[in-house]
């Protein structure tokens, strides 16, 4: 089996409100793309391909990848205005590898473990993601802030990434996506159009995106237990 990661970097990151890019922020003295890039260096993936905002290729080569050490042979690619544009331009640079896995570049704590788990079961089953069973009571809101209802949580999940595909498959659904001007909220979305079963792998709480200041003082606590 042959894999590839694209890890989604191109975001500018509105809500962390620190004035750059929130994959650039420090985590224990590197950039939280470095950390989230240590994991694949881990699992030994194939191909890996970073998309990052347009322009920021070259210096994106050799601030990160350079500086910090990582394989020079991997691709770096300008993302789009939107997220699923993003990704479709890093699957574009991809070979023709077996699955593909999509990764969030501010999930820092994806396991190797979990990496080559979801690539066999998206090789086996066509597609996955990883996720894991909601705690918080959920209510459905109005638009004027009032409770509607409160929802049954016992089979609703949180998607996480990294969502893996047979390459032809997600490829497909991307393709058929922009064709009929369809925007997916994640990959998996994009797939499920299409009448595809995604199964789902369960993760853990630890394998948080960091959006925000707070995301950022939990990805320290997380990362001081990792130690």
């Amino acid at each position: 089996m042959k894999t590839a990661a694209i890890i989604a970097a191109a975001g500018i990151g509105r809500r962390m409100g620190a004035g750059r890019p929130k994959q650039y922020l420090e985590l224990a003295g590197r950039p939280i793309i470095c950390h989230t890039l240590d994991r694949f260096v881990e699992a030994c993936v194939d191909e890996l391909v970073i998309v990052v905002e347009p322009g920021r290729e070259g210096s994106f080569k050799a601030e990160i990848l350079g500086d910090f050490g990582f394989p020079d042979g991997w691709l770096i690619v300008a993302g789009g205005d939107v997220r699923q544009r993003s990704v479709y331009n890093g699957l574009c640079a991809t070979s023709e590898v077996d699955v593909v896995m999509v990764h969030d570049g501010v999930r820092p704590f994806i396991t190797k473990a979990q990496i080559e788990l979801l690539a066999k079961t998206a090789l086996d089953r066509g597609s996955c993601i990883l996720a894991s069973p909601i705690k918080e009571t959920v209510k459905k809101v109005d638009a004027g802030g009032a409770i509607m209802e409160t929802v049954d949580r016992s089979d609703l999940w949180g998607a996480q990434t990294p969502q893996a595909f047979r390459r032809s498959l997600l490829m497909s659904a991307m393709e058929s996506a922009f064709k009929e001007n369809f925007m997916g909220t994640d990959e998996a979305s994009i797939v499920e159009r299409l009448g595809e079963k995604v199964s789902v792998v369960e993760g853990d709480s630890r394998n948080v995106k960091i959006t925000t200041p707070s995301d950022l003082i939990v990805a320290e606590a997380i990362l001081e237990e990792w130690r």
